[in-house]
């Protein structure tokens, strides 16, 4: 079982659509950031976080051709606006896709996107199935059930979903508060992965400083850092973290 971190940029991207790399050296294939997505890859299925607006790019490279499920954090634009390259996946089967998104991302969903969920007409069918997330939802692995279990979190104004794969590995991409009830599901994990947008506050957003304040709360063996804007050049960052936390890169990929 993999876990495929697909994009690890902030909602612009490194670089920027203006060309803007910020701090970051151009001469690093590391500071070249699509938008976040993530793959969880089993035996069985392929499970995709976030539908990013540079999916098409990110699925081209790891030559995915098979999605089973879609699962969503949140209803901004930067997970969602890729939606339209799902069509693929029901042009080869011809069943509709199955999406898993909260109230408020449904809701976003379904009238940003409504052509994608009604069959207007036969030459343009519903390609996806739009269902409720719900707290924890399975696949296999080697006919072993593996649970996902999504956790609510705050992220600014809105809320986000963190998922947490068989109480090994959280993917945590867009998050301003934790809440305490949550804890629990945090500690003793493998691969803690999570939002630090730079280095000043942000109000929707965890910096540096809050994102190795959790890390060292809830203690993973690893942690990685996603959601990187231009701010963060990775050279840099990675010189100044504690050991065992490291920044993402496109394409960085950890076997569970």
């Amino acid at each position: 079982m993999k876990f495929i971190i697909l994009g690890c940029g902030s909602s612009m991207g490194v670089p920027r659509t203006d060309g803007f790399f910020g701090n970051c050296d151009p001469n690093n294939k590391k500071n070249y950031r699509t938008r976040c997505s993530a793959l969880i890859k089993t035996t069985d299925e392929n499970i995709l976080i976030d539908t990013s607006p540079d999916l098409r790019q990110q699925l081209l490279k790891h030559k995915i051709k098979k999605i089973n499920k879609v699962l969503y954090s949140h209803m901004h634009g930067d997970q969602t606006h890729g939606i339209n390259d799902l069509r693929s996946f029901y042009i080869n089967s011809r069943k509709q896709l199955d999406v898993y998104a909260d109230k408020y991302t449904s809701k976003y969903l379904n009238s940003t996107f409504s052509y994608i969920f009604k069959s207007y007409s036969k030459e343009y069918p519903a390609t996806l199935k739009l269902n409720k997330l719900p707290k924890k939802i399975f696949t296999k692995n080697n006919n072993k059930k593996i649970g996902i279990q999504s956790i609510m979190v705050q992220h600014g104004k809105v809320k986000s979903n963190c998922f947490i794969i068989n109480k090994k590995l959280a993917y945590i991409s867009d998050v301003s508060k934790i809440y305490k009830k949550d804890n629990k599901y945090f500690r003793n994990l493998q691969y803690l992965i999570i939002d630090c947008l730079w280095y000043n506050y942000h109000p929707s957003h965890f910096n540096l400083e809050t994102s190795l304040a959790v890390i060292k709360q809830f203690k993973p063996k690893k942690a990685i850092l996603t959601n990187l804007s231009p701010v963060l050049d990775y050279k840099v960052l990675k010189k100044i973290l504690p050991k065992d936390v490291f920044p993402a890169h496109d394409g960085l990929t950890i076997n569970l």
